[in-house]
């Protein structure tokens, strides 16, 4: 079901941030009017189940965009992205793909991902809905930036979710390409590339999020019991849960200084999630969507919390394992590789 958008009228009269949130909170209030959630055998709402959260809609809005769109627009952007993949996916043109040795001849085809086909339900233009420009807060000076590439002088831990900054060892690359972090798991959830699928699991005591990509759980609790202590820091961080209504609260924290703080495709990966907290909103809304927000809020990185909303879909297939260790041929050839052209430099006297 769609929405109306907000105009530009009504932006003129009223502050951003009320007109949109007030509109996308009614619509999706009207949503579920008149749909009862199904239940679990505790009598809580039933989540549990295959949620698929790919969009085309952007984690920030664009700058020169209102708070929301109308069908027609929604319409356009869903087929330009069938039409880039399309193009993407025909075969390329081996007179015009000449590579000589050492060229970089990419990580993969148009095939493997899959990036969505459909702007968000209520055609907001960001899945920021807090700041106000839906656009993510001020960075903090002094905070690192990390982003993709092998030629950045960055410093080690590396943080990155893609990339790396060297080819010396598997610790030059980044936590994705070792199978500890997926680029999209979170906490938060952030969409992105593919494998963006989550599988929630639910009793009475406990909820349990699988991620599709990286194959990583996150075991909630829900039995009220304290945080672990601040000694003890995880990739994921640590997570606990509780039920307020119909809607699933979990708050997270203790995230390793290992890994970055937010990170995603627009912002790269800054800084690091040592004092990152993040409380996560999951509630059903209908029979097919799953409304997800998440607030976060990183005082050593951002100088300000902010909140973005998901409408996760029902998944229409099971969740297949995502064997990353097991598989992870990847990385074994960006090193081998580069063994490979180091001999060859040697033995022709250039290295």
């Amino acid at each position: 079901m769609r929405h109306r958008r907000i105009t530009r009228s009504q932006l003129q009269r009223t502050p951003i941030l009320a007109a949109a949130l007030m509109v996308a909170a009614s619509a999706l209030q009207a949503q579920e009017a008149d749909w009862t959630a199904p239940r679990a055998a505790d009598g809580k709402p039933d989540i549990s189940g295959v949620w698929d959260f790919r969009t085309l809609t952007p984690l920030q809005r664009p700058e020169d965009q209102e708070a929301s769109i109308d069908e027609a627009r929604a319409a356009e952007i869903e087929a330009a992205a069938v039409e880039r993949a399309r193009v993407a996916d025909a075969p390329s043109d081996p007179e015009k793909r000449k590579l000589k040795a050492g060229d970089p001849v990419g990580g993969y085809n148009n095939f493997w991902f899959d990036r969505g086909a459909r702007v968000i339900d209520d055609l907001r233009t960001s899945l920021i809905i807090d700041p106000p420009d839906g656009r993510l807060p001020e960075i903090l000076p002094g905070v690192k930036r990390q982003t993709r590439g092998d030629d950045l002088p960055l410093d080690r831990p590396v943080r990155l979710r893609v990339g790396g900054i060297g080819l010396d060892s598997y610790e030059d690359r980044g936590l994705s390409e070792r199978c500890i972090l997926g680029f999209n798991v979170g906490p938060p959830i952030t969409p992105g590339g593919y494998n963006q699928n989550i599988q929630i699991f639910q009793s009475a005591n406990h909820v349990a999020i699988l991620n599709e990509m990286v194959h990583d759980t996150r075991i909630v609790p829900l039995d009220g019991r304290p945080h672990l202590p601040d000694s003890v820091r995880q990739w994921m961080g640590d997570s606990r849960g509780r039920w307020e209504g119909d809607t699933l609260i979990v708050e997270t924290k203790n995230f390793s200084d290992l890994v970055s703080s937010f990170s995603s495709s627009v912002a790269g990966s800054l800084g690091n999630a040592y004092e990152m907290h993040v409380t996560e909103r999951f509630r059903r809304i209908d029979e097919t969507t799953l409304m997800y927000e998440y607030t976060v809020n990183d005082p050593a990185t951002f100088a300000r919390p902010f909140t973005a909303r998901l409408l996760m879909k029902k998944g229409e297939a099971p969740l297949f394992e995502y064997a990353c260790h097991e598989g992870n041929y990847g990385l074994f050839n960006i090193l081998s590789g580069a063994r490979a052209e180091e001999a060859e430099a040697a033995a022709t006297g250039g290295g």
